[in-house]
Protein backbone atom coordinates (compact mmCIF):
# COMPACT_ATOMS: atom_id res chain seq x y z
CA UNK A 1 0.00 0.00 0.00
CA UNK A 2 2.82 2.29 0.82
CA UNK A 3 4.37 1.57 -2.66
CA UNK A 4 1.10 2.55 -4.35
CA UNK A 5 0.72 5.53 -2.11
CA UNK A 6 3.81 7.39 -3.15
CA UNK A 7 3.25 6.11 -7.26
CA UNK A 8 0.55 7.44 -7.38
CA UNK A 9 0.96 10.88 -5.61
CA UNK A 10 4.27 10.62 -7.80
CA UNK A 11 2.36 10.39 -11.12
CA UNK A 12 -0.09 13.24 -9.93
CA UNK A 13 3.08 15.07 -9.83
CA UNK A 14 4.48 14.51 -13.06
CA UNK A 15 0.96 15.03 -15.06
CA UNK A 16 1.19 18.12 -13.57
CA UNK A 17 4.71 19.55 -14.26
CA UNK A 18 4.25 17.89 -17.73
CA UNK A 19 1.15 19.98 -18.45
CA UNK A 20 2.06 23.13 -16.94
CA UNK A 21 6.31 22.87 -17.88
CA UNK A 22 5.19 22.38 -21.35
CA UNK A 23 2.84 24.82 -21.37
CA UNK A 24 5.65 27.51 -19.63
CA UNK A 25 8.29 26.47 -21.95
CA UNK A 26 5.83 27.44 -25.14
CA UNK A 27 5.05 30.61 -23.42
CA UNK A 28 8.77 31.70 -22.75
CA UNK A 29 10.20 30.42 -25.82
CA UNK A 30 7.60 32.96 -27.84
CA UNK A 31 8.07 35.40 -25.37
CA UNK A 32 11.87 35.44 -25.58
CA UNK A 33 11.92 35.42 -29.39
CA UNK A 34 9.38 38.14 -29.41
CA UNK A 35 11.79 40.14 -26.97
CA UNK A 36 15.09 39.70 -29.39
CA UNK A 37 13.07 41.14 -32.02
CA UNK A 38 11.59 43.71 -30.42
CA UNK A 39 15.41 45.16 -29.29
CA UNK A 40 16.49 44.48 -32.85
CA UNK A 41 13.64 46.68 -34.41
CA UNK A 42 14.58 49.38 -31.53
CA UNK A 43 18.23 49.30 -32.08
CA UNK A 44 17.37 49.55 -35.72
CA UNK A 45 15.24 52.62 -34.83
CA UNK A 46 17.81 54.32 -33.17
CA UNK A 47 20.70 53.81 -35.39
CA UNK A 48 18.53 55.14 -38.51
CA UNK A 49 17.86 58.13 -36.29
CA UNK A 50 21.47 58.75 -35.41
CA UNK A 51 22.44 58.62 -39.37
CA UNK A 52 18.95 60.56 -40.52
CA UNK A 53 20.50 63.61 -38.12
CA UNK A 54 23.93 63.44 -39.07
CA UNK A 55 23.05 63.61 -42.95
CA UNK A 56 20.85 66.92 -42.12
CA UNK A 57 23.18 68.48 -40.64
CA UNK A 58 25.71 68.01 -43.63
CA UNK A 59 28.16 65.31 -40.89
CA UNK A 60 29.85 62.51 -42.62
CA UNK A 61 28.18 59.04 -41.71
CA UNK A 62 31.64 57.06 -40.43
CA UNK A 63 32.32 54.17 -38.41
CA UNK A 64 33.96 56.34 -34.95
CA UNK A 65 30.47 58.77 -34.93
CA UNK A 66 27.90 55.95 -35.31
CA UNK A 67 29.87 53.81 -32.60
CA UNK A 68 27.94 55.67 -29.80
CA UNK A 69 24.38 54.77 -30.90
CA UNK A 70 25.12 51.31 -32.47
CA UNK A 71 24.83 48.29 -29.82
CA UNK A 72 28.22 47.13 -28.95
CA UNK A 73 26.88 43.65 -29.29
CA UNK A 74 25.77 43.38 -32.85
CA UNK A 75 26.01 43.60 -36.05
CA UNK A 76 25.15 46.84 -38.26
CA UNK A 77 25.08 47.25 -41.92
CA UNK A 78 24.32 50.93 -42.97
CA UNK A 79 24.12 51.32 -46.94
CA UNK A 80 23.26 54.96 -48.09
CA UNK A 81 23.31 55.75 -52.15
CA UNK A 82 26.17 56.79 -53.47
CA UNK A 83 28.48 56.11 -50.24
CA UNK A 84 30.44 53.54 -49.14
CA UNK A 85 28.71 51.25 -47.19
CA UNK A 86 29.78 51.52 -43.45
CA UNK A 87 29.70 48.51 -41.35
CA UNK A 88 30.15 48.21 -37.29
CA UNK A 89 30.63 44.68 -35.25
CA UNK A 90 31.42 41.85 -36.31
CA UNK A 91 29.09 40.17 -38.92
CA UNK A 92 27.46 37.05 -37.79
CA UNK A 93 28.23 33.35 -39.30
CA UNK A 94 24.86 30.91 -39.53
CA UNK A 95 21.16 31.52 -38.92
CA UNK A 96 20.80 34.96 -37.82
CA UNK A 97 17.70 37.29 -36.63
CA UNK A 98 17.95 40.97 -38.15
CA UNK A 99 15.94 43.75 -38.86
CA UNK A 100 16.10 46.20 -41.38
CA UNK A 101 14.50 49.83 -42.39
CA UNK A 102 14.81 52.48 -44.55
CA UNK A 103 15.04 56.27 -44.33
CA UNK A 104 13.94 59.82 -45.57
CA UNK A 105 16.97 60.02 -47.53
CA UNK A 106 17.08 56.62 -49.14
CA UNK A 107 19.58 55.24 -46.25
CA UNK A 108 19.11 51.49 -45.30
CA UNK A 109 20.08 50.31 -41.99
CA UNK A 110 20.14 46.89 -41.03
CA UNK A 111 21.10 45.51 -37.15
CA UNK A 112 21.97 41.39 -37.02
CA UNK A 113 22.69 38.96 -34.33
CA UNK A 114 23.31 35.43 -34.13
CA UNK A 115 20.00 33.27 -33.54
CA UNK A 116 22.50 31.03 -31.04
CA UNK A 117 21.75 34.24 -28.60
CA UNK A 118 18.12 33.64 -28.66
CA UNK A 119 18.83 30.09 -28.13
CA UNK A 120 20.80 30.17 -25.35
CA UNK A 121 18.70 32.04 -23.52
CA UNK A 122 15.73 29.33 -24.41
CA UNK A 123 18.40 27.07 -23.02
CA UNK A 124 19.05 28.67 -19.44
CA UNK A 125 14.93 29.04 -19.30
CA UNK A 126 14.53 25.30 -19.85
CA UNK A 127 17.02 24.50 -17.52
CA UNK A 128 15.57 26.83 -14.74
CA UNK A 129 12.31 24.76 -15.98
CA UNK A 130 13.64 21.37 -15.62
CA UNK A 131 15.30 22.42 -11.94
CA UNK A 132 12.05 23.41 -10.25
CA UNK A 133 10.63 20.39 -11.77
CA UNK A 134 13.36 18.39 -10.50
CA UNK A 135 13.07 20.38 -6.84
CA UNK A 136 9.24 19.66 -7.21
CA UNK A 137 9.23 15.81 -7.73
CA UNK A 138 11.78 15.82 -5.20
CA UNK A 139 9.50 17.55 -2.82
CA UNK A 140 6.64 15.66 -3.58
CA UNK A 141 8.42 12.13 -3.47
CA UNK A 142 9.02 13.24 0.53
CA UNK A 143 6.00 14.21 0.92
CA UNK A 144 4.49 11.07 -0.20
CA UNK A 145 6.87 8.64 2.11
CA UNK A 146 5.52 10.74 4.54
CA UNK A 147 1.99 10.72 3.85
CA UNK A 148 2.34 6.63 2.96
CA UNK A 149 4.25 6.12 6.02
CA UNK A 150 1.26 8.01 8.07
CA UNK A 151 -1.10 6.03 6.70
CA UNK A 152 0.21 3.15 6.46
CA UNK A 153 1.96 2.66 9.72
CA UNK A 154 -1.88 3.32 11.52
CA UNK A 155 -3.04 0.30 9.02
CA UNK A 156 -0.64 -1.65 9.75
CA UNK A 157 -0.91 -1.23 13.72
CA UNK A 158 -4.60 -1.80 13.35
CA UNK A 159 -3.66 -4.76 11.36
CA UNK A 160 -1.94 -6.11 14.41
CA UNK A 161 -4.95 -4.94 16.98
CA UNK A 162 -7.20 -7.12 14.60
CA UNK A 163 -4.73 -10.13 14.65
CA UNK A 164 -4.18 -9.57 18.47
CA UNK A 165 -8.09 -9.71 18.92
CA UNK A 166 -8.10 -12.97 16.73
CA UNK A 167 -5.52 -14.80 18.60
CA UNK A 168 -7.51 -14.18 21.91
CA UNK A 169 -5.75 -10.72 24.06
CA UNK A 170 -8.63 -8.29 23.79
CA UNK A 171 -6.69 -5.90 25.42
CA UNK A 172 -7.69 -2.62 24.12
CA UNK A 173 -4.56 -0.51 22.63
CA UNK A 174 -5.93 3.15 23.13
CA UNK A 175 -3.59 4.69 19.96
CA UNK A 176 -4.98 7.02 17.80
CA UNK A 177 -3.45 8.17 14.93
CA UNK A 178 -4.45 12.18 13.71
CA UNK A 179 -6.73 10.82 11.49
CA UNK A 180 -10.73 10.64 11.61
CA UNK A 181 -11.31 7.73 9.41
CA UNK A 182 -8.53 5.63 11.08
CA UNK A 183 -9.06 7.31 14.76
CA UNK A 184 -12.81 6.03 13.84
CA UNK A 185 -11.74 1.99 12.92
CA UNK A 186 -9.24 2.28 16.36
CA UNK A 187 -12.41 3.36 18.43
CA UNK A 188 -14.17 0.38 17.03
CA UNK A 189 -11.54 -1.95 17.36
CA UNK A 190 -10.96 -0.72 20.92
CA UNK A 191 -15.07 -1.14 21.59
CA UNK A 192 -15.19 -4.49 20.66
CA UNK A 193 -11.26 -5.55 22.57
CA UNK A 194 -13.39 -3.97 25.66
CA UNK A 195 -16.52 -6.13 24.74
CA UNK A 196 -14.74 -9.52 24.12
CA UNK A 197 -12.89 -8.99 27.43
CA UNK A 198 -15.81 -8.89 29.42
CA UNK A 199 -17.47 -11.77 27.69
CA UNK A 200 -13.79 -13.71 28.39
CA UNK A 201 -14.12 -12.82 32.37
CA UNK A 202 -17.73 -13.29 32.04
CA UNK A 203 -16.97 -17.22 30.96
CA UNK A 204 -13.98 -17.41 33.09
CA UNK A 205 -16.03 -15.95 36.25
CA UNK A 206 -18.99 -18.71 35.27
CA UNK A 207 -16.31 -21.64 35.40
CA UNK A 208 -14.71 -20.47 38.84
CA UNK A 209 -17.86 -20.42 40.26
CA UNK A 210 -18.97 -23.37 38.68
CA UNK A 211 -16.49 -25.12 39.87
CA UNK A 212 -16.60 -23.74 43.72
CA UNK A 213 -20.40 -24.15 43.79
CA UNK A 214 -20.52 -27.54 42.62
CA UNK A 215 -17.60 -29.25 44.65
CA UNK A 216 -18.65 -29.59 47.89
CA UNK A 217 -22.08 -30.66 46.74
CA UNK A 218 -21.30 -33.61 44.77
CA UNK A 219 -18.51 -34.69 46.62
CA UNK A 220 -21.44 -35.25 49.23
CA UNK A 221 -23.16 -36.74 46.12
CA UNK A 222 -20.62 -39.38 45.54
CA UNK A 223 -20.77 -40.35 49.29
CA UNK A 224 -24.33 -40.75 48.86
CA UNK A 225 -23.73 -43.01 46.09
CA UNK A 226 -21.07 -44.81 47.87
CA UNK A 227 -23.55 -45.39 51.16
CA UNK A 228 -26.16 -47.08 48.71
CA UNK A 229 -23.62 -49.19 47.05
CA UNK A 230 -22.35 -50.73 50.76
CA UNK A 231 -25.76 -51.07 51.92
CA UNK A 232 -28.12 -53.78 51.14
CA UNK A 233 -30.69 -52.53 53.19
CA UNK A 234 -33.74 -51.42 50.28
CA UNK A 235 -34.83 -48.74 53.02
CA UNK A 236 -31.94 -47.42 52.96
CA UNK A 237 -31.15 -46.99 49.67
CA UNK A 238 -34.65 -45.49 48.81
CA UNK A 239 -33.98 -43.25 51.59
CA UNK A 240 -30.05 -42.27 50.22
CA UNK A 241 -31.71 -41.69 46.39
CA UNK A 242 -34.51 -39.85 47.53
CA UNK A 243 -31.79 -37.30 49.89
CA UNK A 244 -29.42 -37.75 46.60
CA UNK A 245 -32.29 -36.81 43.76
CA UNK A 246 -32.93 -34.24 45.67
CA UNK A 247 -28.92 -32.64 45.64
CA UNK A 248 -29.12 -33.33 41.85
CA UNK A 249 -32.20 -31.28 41.59
CA UNK A 250 -30.72 -28.20 43.83
CA UNK A 251 -27.47 -29.13 41.71
CA UNK A 252 -29.55 -28.07 38.76
CA UNK A 253 -31.26 -24.98 40.24
CA UNK A 254 -27.86 -23.89 41.07
CA UNK A 255 -26.13 -24.00 37.65
CA UNK A 256 -29.14 -22.76 36.07
CA UNK A 257 -29.15 -19.62 37.76
CA UNK A 258 -24.94 -19.30 37.50
CA UNK A 259 -25.97 -19.21 33.73
CA UNK A 260 -28.53 -16.93 34.51
CA UNK A 261 -26.39 -14.61 36.49
CA UNK A 262 -23.56 -14.73 33.66
CA UNK A 263 -25.70 -13.43 31.18
CA UNK A 264 -27.31 -10.57 33.40
CA UNK A 265 -27.57 -10.82 37.17
CA UNK A 266 -30.72 -8.29 37.11
CA UNK A 267 -32.73 -11.71 35.68
CA UNK A 268 -34.09 -13.64 38.42
CA UNK A 269 -36.84 -16.57 39.68
CA UNK A 270 -37.85 -15.73 42.72
CA UNK A 271 -40.83 -16.82 44.57
CA UNK A 272 -42.36 -17.39 47.81
CA UNK A 273 -40.79 -20.53 49.85
CA UNK A 274 -40.59 -21.88 53.55
CA UNK A 275 -37.63 -20.19 54.55
CA UNK A 276 -36.89 -23.67 57.65
CA UNK A 277 -37.60 -26.07 54.89
CA UNK A 278 -34.32 -25.13 53.36
CA UNK A 279 -32.57 -24.30 56.87
CA UNK A 280 -33.19 -27.80 58.10
CA UNK A 281 -32.04 -28.93 54.98
CA UNK A 282 -28.83 -27.70 54.95
CA UNK A 283 -28.19 -28.83 58.42
CA UNK A 284 -29.55 -32.40 57.83
CA UNK A 285 -27.30 -32.34 55.11
CA UNK A 286 -24.07 -30.99 56.67
CA UNK A 287 -24.86 -33.05 59.75
CA UNK A 288 -22.79 -36.01 59.11
CA UNK A 289 -19.45 -34.22 57.87
CA UNK A 290 -19.74 -32.06 61.20
CA UNK A 291 -20.45 -35.47 63.17
CA UNK A 292 -17.15 -36.20 61.68
CA UNK A 293 -15.20 -33.56 62.58
CA UNK A 294 -16.60 -33.87 66.16
CA UNK A 295 -18.68 -30.30 66.39
CA UNK A 296 -22.24 -29.93 66.48
CA UNK A 297 -24.71 -27.71 64.26
CA UNK A 298 -27.94 -26.68 65.24
CA UNK A 299 -30.35 -24.28 64.16
CA UNK A 300 -33.10 -21.97 66.14
CA UNK A 301 -35.25 -18.99 65.59
CA UNK A 302 -38.70 -17.95 64.84
CA UNK A 303 -40.17 -20.91 62.93
CA UNK A 304 -42.81 -20.75 60.33
CA UNK A 305 -41.03 -17.57 58.58
CA UNK A 306 -41.53 -17.45 54.45
CA UNK A 307 -39.03 -16.09 52.38
CA UNK A 308 -38.93 -14.57 48.61
CA UNK A 309 -36.02 -15.64 46.92
CA UNK A 310 -34.81 -19.06 45.06
CA UNK A 311 -34.91 -22.14 47.27
CA UNK A 312 -31.66 -23.43 45.31
CA UNK A 313 -29.83 -20.41 45.43
CA UNK A 314 -30.56 -19.73 49.03
CA UNK A 315 -29.34 -23.29 49.90
CA UNK A 316 -26.11 -22.99 47.74
CA UNK A 317 -25.42 -19.47 49.67
CA UNK A 318 -26.16 -21.42 53.13
CA UNK A 319 -24.13 -24.34 52.14
CA UNK A 320 -21.00 -21.49 51.65
CA UNK A 321 -21.46 -20.20 54.71
CA UNK A 322 -21.71 -23.77 56.54
CA UNK A 323 -18.80 -25.13 54.80
CA UNK A 324 -16.69 -22.04 55.70
CA UNK A 325 -17.34 -22.56 59.70
CA UNK A 326 -16.55 -26.06 58.76
CA UNK A 327 -13.41 -25.31 57.53
CA UNK A 328 -12.18 -22.49 59.38
CA UNK A 329 -14.23 -21.95 62.31
CA UNK A 330 -14.37 -24.19 65.63
CA UNK A 331 -17.11 -25.18 67.89
CA UNK A 332 -20.63 -25.31 67.43
CA UNK A 333 -22.23 -24.01 64.30
CA UNK A 334 -25.58 -22.38 65.03
CA UNK A 335 -28.22 -21.21 62.35
CA UNK A 336 -30.74 -18.73 63.40
CA UNK A 337 -33.70 -17.37 61.74
CA UNK A 338 -35.29 -14.09 62.45
CA UNK A 339 -37.39 -11.14 60.96
CA UNK A 340 -36.71 -7.30 60.72
CA UNK A 341 -38.93 -5.31 59.24
CA UNK A 342 -40.07 -6.62 55.93
CA UNK A 343 -37.04 -9.08 55.76
CA UNK A 344 -36.01 -12.16 57.25
CA UNK A 345 -32.71 -13.05 57.95
CA UNK A 346 -30.54 -16.24 58.39
CA UNK A 347 -27.37 -15.62 60.88
CA UNK A 348 -24.54 -18.27 60.55
CA UNK A 349 -22.13 -18.38 63.48
CA UNK A 350 -19.27 -20.49 64.98
CA UNK A 351 -16.76 -20.24 68.16
CA UNK A 352 -14.09 -20.23 65.88
CA UNK A 353 -11.31 -16.98 65.26
CA UNK A 354 -13.15 -14.97 63.00
CA UNK A 355 -12.28 -12.70 60.27
CA UNK A 356 -9.00 -11.45 60.47
CA UNK A 357 -9.59 -7.47 61.04
CA UNK A 358 -7.63 -6.08 58.58
CA UNK A 359 -10.06 -8.08 55.83
CA UNK A 360 -13.58 -7.41 56.98
CA UNK A 361 -15.87 -6.19 54.54
CA UNK A 362 -13.14 -7.32 51.72
CA UNK A 363 -13.59 -11.15 52.71
CA UNK A 364 -16.76 -10.83 50.35
CA UNK A 365 -13.83 -9.89 47.53
CA UNK A 366 -12.98 -12.63 44.79
CA UNK A 367 -9.65 -13.85 45.39
CA UNK A 368 -9.39 -12.23 49.34
CA UNK A 369 -9.26 -15.00 52.00
CA UNK A 370 -7.57 -15.17 55.12
CA UNK A 371 -7.39 -18.97 55.06
CA UNK A 372 -5.60 -19.98 51.69
CA UNK A 373 -8.83 -21.16 49.69
CA UNK A 374 -9.53 -19.56 46.33
CA UNK A 375 -11.42 -16.27 48.53
CA UNK A 376 -14.61 -17.40 45.34
CA UNK A 377 -16.83 -18.73 48.29
CA UNK A 378 -18.10 -16.02 49.64
CA UNK A 379 -18.03 -13.19 46.37
CA UNK A 380 -20.35 -16.30 44.84
CA UNK A 381 -22.65 -16.43 47.83
CA UNK A 382 -23.22 -13.10 47.50
CA UNK A 383 -23.88 -12.95 43.85
CA UNK A 384 -26.49 -15.41 44.52
CA UNK A 385 -28.32 -14.07 47.10
CA UNK A 386 -27.99 -9.93 45.33
CA UNK A 387 -30.01 -12.17 42.16
CA UNK A 388 -32.83 -12.70 44.29
CA UNK A 389 -33.16 -9.07 45.61
CA UNK A 390 -31.27 -10.14 49.53
CA UNK A 391 -28.02 -9.28 50.58
CA UNK A 392 -25.22 -11.07 52.61
CA UNK A 393 -23.51 -9.10 55.25
CA UNK A 394 -20.93 -10.12 57.99
CA UNK A 395 -22.62 -8.43 61.19
CA UNK A 396 -19.60 -9.08 63.52
CA UNK A 397 -16.01 -10.80 62.58
CA UNK A 398 -15.28 -12.04 66.01
CA UNK A 399 -16.96 -14.62 66.63
CA UNK A 400 -17.99 -14.52 62.90
CA UNK A 401 -21.65 -13.50 62.19
CA UNK A 402 -22.93 -14.10 58.54
CA UNK A 403 -26.02 -12.98 57.92
CA UNK A 404 -28.12 -13.98 55.09
CA UNK A 405 -31.49 -10.96 53.98
CA UNK A 406 -34.23 -11.63 52.37
CA UNK A 407 -37.45 -10.59 51.02
CA UNK A 408 -39.70 -11.29 53.37
CA UNK A 409 -43.57 -12.91 51.18
CA UNK A 410 -46.07 -10.20 51.22
CA UNK A 411 -48.74 -12.31 52.57
CA UNK A 412 -47.01 -13.27 55.75
CA UNK A 413 -45.83 -9.72 55.83
CA UNK A 414 -49.12 -8.09 56.49
CA UNK A 415 -50.42 -10.58 58.67
CA UNK A 416 -47.47 -9.90 60.79
CA UNK A 417 -48.51 -6.11 61.03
Amino acid sequence: MRRRLINSTLAVVLIVIAVFGVSLFIVETRTITSSARDRLESDVARVLADVESRIAADEPVTEQKLRASAPADRFVLIEQPGVPTVELGERPEGDVMSAEQTGVHGETVTVQQPSSVVSNEIGRMLTIILVVSLLAVVAAALLAVRQARRVAAPLTDLAETAERLGSGDPRPRHRRYGVAELDRVADVLDASAERIARMLTAERRLAADASHQLRTPLTALSMRLEEIMATEDRDTVKEEAAIGLAQVERLTDVVQRLLTNSRDPRLGSAVGFDLDEVVVQQVEEWRPAYRSAGRPIVHSGKPGLRAVGTPGAVSQVLACLVENSLMHGAGTVALRTRTTGNQVVVEVTDDGPGVATELGARVFERTVSGRNSTGLGLAVARDLAEADGGRLELLQQRPPVFALFLSREAEQASDAS
